[in-house]
This record gives C-alpha cells, sequence and structure tokens, in this order.
C-alpha cells in the first residue's frame, strides 16, 4: 500500500493549541518498525496546482491563501499563522491525497499521513484546515473521469462541515458524518448522512451503528470510489472528542469499513485525521491500529 509522507507535515505549530504535530514522523517511523510498511511504500507528494484546488474551492480563495493575503478574520477562524511554510505543508497535503487516489485505484487502497482537512469550505478555512484534501481528491477524480460516484465516509469526532458544504449539490458525492453531537463546528451543516452521537458513546453503540448503515449507504449510493477519513479523536481519551471508544474500538471501526470496500472491490483513500489523546503513545497506536488492520484486509 501507497502511503504520502513528506517531513514538511509536521510543520507549523499552531499558535494557540498544542496540535501533536510529531504524530506524523513518529508514525512514519512505528509502521518502518513493525514492518507494517516498506520504506518503498512511502512518497513524498508535489505540491497541489491552483487550478486542481480550485475544483472543489473558491480560486480567489485560493489565490489569497498561496499568496499570504487572507484577510485577518480568516486567518483567525483557522488557527495558524501565515507563512510559506503553511502553504507549502498545505499544498503538498492535498497533492498526496490526490496521488493516494491514484494509488488506491491501482492496488485497491492507499494513505495520506496527514490529510483530513475536513473543515475547509470552499470559500474559506477553519478549525486548522486550510484546503480540504479529500474534497479536492474526489472533485480531480470526477473531474478527470477516474470516478463517477464517490462516498466520503468520515468518522472524525467533529462533523466534516466544510466537506458537506463543498458536495451539498452535486449528487455524485455522497456525504456520511458520523461525529459527536455536542463537540465543534457548534454550528453543523447538512451532509448526505449525519449521525450525531451523545456523549461517551461506548464501542458497543458506536460500532452497531456504523455496521447497521455503512451497507445501506453503500447500496444506495452504489460508489465507486470511497476516501474515508479515520481521525482517532473518537478516544475516549482525547482531550477534545466526548465520545468513548476504546484503542480496540477504534481499531474494529477501520476493520467495518475497510471490510465494506474490500468485499464490493472499491478503492478507498484513507486520510488520518485527528487526534488529541494526552499521550502521544495513544495516538500512534491507534492511528497505526488503522494501517495494520488496511495490511490484513487487503494485502
Amino acid at each position: 500500500m501507497k502511503i504520502a509522507f513528506d517531513p514538511i507535515y509536521t510543520y507549523p505549530v499552531p499558535e494557540n493549541h498544542r496540535f501533536p504535530m510529531e504524530k506524523y514522523a513518529l508514525l512514519h517511523e512505528q509502521l518502518l518498525w513493525e514492518g507494517v510498511a516498506e520504506e518503498e511504500d512511502f512518497f513524498a507528494p508535489a505540491k497541489v496546482s491552483i487550478a486542481d484546488a480550485s475544483l472543489a474551492h473558491d480560486r480567489g480563495y485560493v489565490e489569497a491563501f498561496v499568496g499570504l493575503h487572507l484577510p485577518e478574520r480568516t486567518r483567525i477562524r483557522i488557527g495558524f499563522v501565515q507563512s510559506p511554510q503553511l502553504v507549502a505543508r498545505e499544498l503538498t497535503l492535498v497533492q498526496g491525497t490526490i496521488d493516494g487516489a491514484h494509488y488506491a485505484l491501482e492496488e485497491g487502497i492507499a494513505f495520506n499521513i496527514a490529510g483530513g482537512t475536513h473543515h475547509a469550505y470552499s470559500d474559506r478555512g477553519e478549525g486548522f484546515c486550510m484546503l480540504n484534501d479529500q474534497a479536492v481528491a474526489a472533485a480531480y477524480l470526477l473531474k478527470t473521469g477516474r470516478a463517477k460516484r464517490i462516498l466520503i465516509v468520515d468518522l472524525d469526532v467533529h462533523q466534516g462541515n466544510g466537506t458537506a458544504e463543498i458536495f451539498a449539490h452535486r449528487e455524485e458525492v455522497f456525504t456520511f458524518s458520523m461525529h459527536a453531537r455536542d463537540n465543534y463546528p457548534f454550528v453543523k451543516e447538512q451532509s448526505d448522512k449525519d449521525i450525531e452521537l451523545p456523549k461517551q458513546t461506548t464501542n458497543k453503540e458506536y460500532l452497531s451503528l456504523l455496521e447497521a448503515t455503512l451497507p445501506v449507504l453503500f447500496e444506495q449510493h452504489r460508489p465507486d470510489f470511497v476516501f474515508y477519513q479515520s481521525g482517532v479523536d473518537v478516544l475516549g481519551s482525547d482531550r477534545f472528542g466526548l465520545l468513548n471508544l476504546s484503542i480496540e474500538g477504534c481499531a474494529q471501526r477501520d476493520r467495518i469499513v475497510f471490510e465494506e470496500c474490500q468485499k464490493r472491490r472499491i478503492p478507498v483513500q484513507c486520510s488520518m485525521g485527528g487526534g488529541y489523546s494526552p499521550k502521544l503513545s495513544t495516538i500512534l497506536e491507534a492511528h497505526t491500529n488503522t494501517f495494520r488492520e488496511a495490511q490484513r484486509i487487503f494485502c
């Protein structure tokens, strides 16, 4: 399986929130150490073009972001200080998901160690998300004819509000978000399918809902490509999550998604999304489980 990774993913650190950027480099090392991936499985993406980024975003917004001309109110909503390094990171991240989609079409599954920037809207960023990597990649697949019907499965603890807004009027893309009801964003968008979970939802409740919902979505929408946002902020240990999944419950969640895709022979690109447990080792174990499950099912 191919995995997008570039050292630039580890920078910059948000100014007002300790985001564990170091997890990207450590996850790369963990996968190599365990033998879940080999060095040749990793690739360093180039930067996405403004034209391709604008397939899912307003071109004026993309140009302002790249040119470091975002208005102050937009920058505050995003949570980052504008810098050339930030722009390079985001453009690289998005291209990694596009490239991963190509690899998934060939091999069944591919990953971006970063990505999952689902709070970025068509015309603005927020919540530490500037450009929506899976939305851009989905629009790219549709434009180039590599996919005709796409399902976006977003299982981060936060609703994929930007993704929902971007594809609100595109029938070719079905957006599914299962998230904590009382968590950010506090004003939700409407996905094609939203499941809002109460605080402290457990493994049993969560997994039962997912197992009952996913097959129905596949049958109804009949996608030929899937994007999966696999944030591990659903863990009970997460500082910002509000749900109560265990490490094994989170792995079982990934297993359900991957098995559904594999048995239907539908390629899937996976972006890793959020994770804010106090112990970095917990975050790494949960993310590594996603790769372990993929290796077991697809390789």
